[in-house]
């Protein structure tokens, strides 16, 4: 970690402890019993909400079932108090350790579905559980008073005492989410919600990622079903299971700030007291007033500030802190290995081996159509070679079949000499092989070094040598300086190219597939591209390159490979590839070719 996130960390760290000290010297001076259990509750809630965040706010994959944890950790406390008679001091751990085997049980068949899907599956799990819990029956079990004991028992007369624990239990779950943010675990989660298949190009196994997520998210939620249902001394399956209870978790966290510990603290705050008096003082008009107060908040956050008050108010005094009068717009500057090439076409000092990635009858369908259509070809260790074709002749359906993404319906591709069909995108790119896309997929909310990092994370073993690597992978592509720390969402076209470039070659990978990596750059930048790319190969890494310019492409290319409708017509140097008949019928048309041929007729 930078002295920078070092000093973030310390800011953070300490704003925790000043809240916490703050809360609980209000705690101690309220001498009302209403609002001490109001207190209580707010403290609980916002760390139901911090446990939905760490699973959606971090990830993306939005949850309405986050009660399923929080019923299981209160019921696991209240059966083993009533049934065992097991202190609720071992019983809430008890219970967080029952959120996160759930969390592993919801989380394997569940992470196969994506988006809606997903959210509303998970609604499923307190639903069922609410059921089952009724048919067992525990319509309502009460904790029986130990009067003869109470404080091993966690019995308090002084109601205040709950707040400390429920202060005890949200600071643990803020270091757990701080600690969360700043780690690689944390940026791997930011990189699938953002854009999932580029985290999965990079190295990142995004399955697991979300495992621990969800069972990180459910031991927390569980911790505070437990504490929950020993400061009410009651559980019911409604209380417990409820559409309410998942409505607010998710409704602390959208309200504050989605993806950061301050944002669910800021949504208990001000919405459980909120809630709490109106239902107090009008509940017996309208009933169910709760569920009103949280439907406003969600119109009214959607409205005025959608990401939260926490990022609104944060890029409010950003704006104010930013100068006056734009910036001039940055330069990329060419790294120095780079500038020394006077062009694509210096003198060859390469040594080109047999073959590194070799492809043998691979067939692609979708439905009845063959976007790939029997294709063999071999790629050559230390080469540059070119894959062309019109547009819809199966290119990146190619590349998404060499690199996991797809798989073959027929036909073995091997890399050296390992079989890489049935590997998923991550594994493969820990083999050694990277990407980028036809269309850049970066992670927008990230700056450009914290995306090229996430790249370099499957080739390094600690953060540190992480870092090291995409400095490096920055410079031999000729990002460097301030421009490392811009924002991805905000870079030109050019600089998305050479970032996603820089985050493909940070893991030092042996093979590197560019997918139209030229595509979209005025004639400077692209021939700029072609330095960079040329220097790249010089220095050992083979590259097979997607491209529809052939001006470029006959510069840098040793070796053409061209598709029509998903089959290999053509193979060999690019100066026998431009002039074979067939490829020069799949661009232009056969009627052009009989034109060409005759003339006159």
């Amino acid at each position: 970690m930078t002295r920078t996130g070092d000093s973030g960390a310390s800011r953070q760290l300490l704003a925790i402890g000043a809240f916490a000290v703050g809360y609980l010297l209000l705690g101690m001076a309220v001498r009302n019993s209403y609002y001490q259990l109001m207190m209580t509750l707010v403290l609980i809630w916002a760390t139901m909400g911090l446990s939905w965040n760490v699973l959606s706010g971090y990830s993306g994959m939005i949850s309405f079932g986050q009660a399923a944890f929080f019923g299981l950790g209160g019921y696991t406390m209240t059966i083993a108090f009533v049934k065992f008679g097991v202190t609720p001091w071992i019983g809430i751990p008890l219970g967080a350790v029952v959120g996160v085997l759930a969390g592993i049980v919801i989380g394997l068949p569940t992470f196969r579905l994506r988006g809606h899907y997903f959210a509303l599956s998970m609604l499923a799990y307190p639903l069922a559980m609410l059921y089952v819990f009724e048919w067992m029956g525990y319509q309502e079990m009460s904790l029986p008073m130990k009067r003869e004991a109470p404080a091993l028992y966690a019995q308090f007369q002084d109601p205040r005492v709950y707040i400390a624990l429920a202060m005890a239990l949200l600071v643990v779950a803020m270091l757990i989410s701080l600690r969360v943010e700043r780690s690689r675990f944390g940026r791997s989660l930011l990189a699938i919600k953002q854009n999932e298949p580029a985290a999965e190009a990079a190295g990142i196994d995004a399955l697991r990622q979300k495992m621990y997520a969800i069972m990180l998210s459910g031991g927390i939620a569980a911790a505070a079903g437990g504490l929950y249902a020993n400061v009410l001394l009651v559980v019911t399956p409604h209380g417990m299971f409820g559409m309410l209870v998942s409505a607010q978790a998710l409704i602390m966290a959208l309200f504050g700030g989605v993806g950061t510990l301050w944002g669910p603290v800021i949504g208990a705050t001000v919405l459980v007291p909120l809630s709490e008096i109106l239902h107090g003082e009008l509940g017996h008009i309208i009933p169910g007033i709760q569920g009103v107060v949280y439907g406003l908040a969600i119109i009214i956050i959607i409205l005025l500030a959608p990401e939260g008050i926490y990022w609104r108010v944060r890029d409010y005094f950003a704006a104010k802190r930013a100068p006056s009068s734009p910036a001039p717009a940055p330069v990329v500057a060419l790294a120095p290995q780079s500038a020394q090439i006077s062009s694509p076409l210096q003198a060859d000092t390469r040594t080109i081996g047999g073959a590194i990635l070799t492809l043998e009858q691979v067939t692609r369908t979708f439905g009845g159509l063959r976007a790939v259509d029997d294709v063999s070809l071999a790629i050559k260790a230390g080469s540059i070679h070119g894959i062309i074709g019109p547009n819809g002749a199966g290119k990146t359906t190619l590349f998404n079949v060499i690199n996991g993404f797809l798989a073959p319906a027929a036909g073995t591709i091997r890399f050296e000499g390992a079989e890489l069909v049935g590997l998923k995108p991550h594994q493969i790119c820990r083999r050694g092989i990277g990407r980028s896309f036809q269309v850049v997929r970066a992670f927008p909310r990230m700056t450009v070094l914290e995306n090229v990092i996430t790249g370099a994370y499957v080739g390094a073993a600690t953060d540190t040598e992480a870092r090291a690597l995409a400095l490096e992978a920055l410079a031999r592509v000729g990002l460097v300086g301030a421009e490392t720390d811009a924002i991805a969402g905000g870079l030109t076209t050019r600089q998305l190219r050479l970032m996603e470039l820089a985050r493909a070659l940070a893991p030092r990978p042996r093979l590197l597939l560019l997918d139209e990596t030229l595509a979209g750059l005025a004639h400077d930048a692209l021939e700029d591209l072609l330095r960079i790319i040329q220097q790249v190969n010089r220095e050992g890494t083979t590259i097979v390159i997607i491209e529809h310019t052939m001006q470029a492409m006959v510069k840098l290319a040793d070796e053409f490979s061209v598709l029509d409708h998903g089959r290999l017509i053509a193979s060999g140097p690019p100066a026998e590839v431009v002039r074979d008949r067939a490829v020069i019928e799949a661009y232009l048309g056969k009627k052009w070719m009989e034109r060409a041929e005759n003339p006159l007729s």
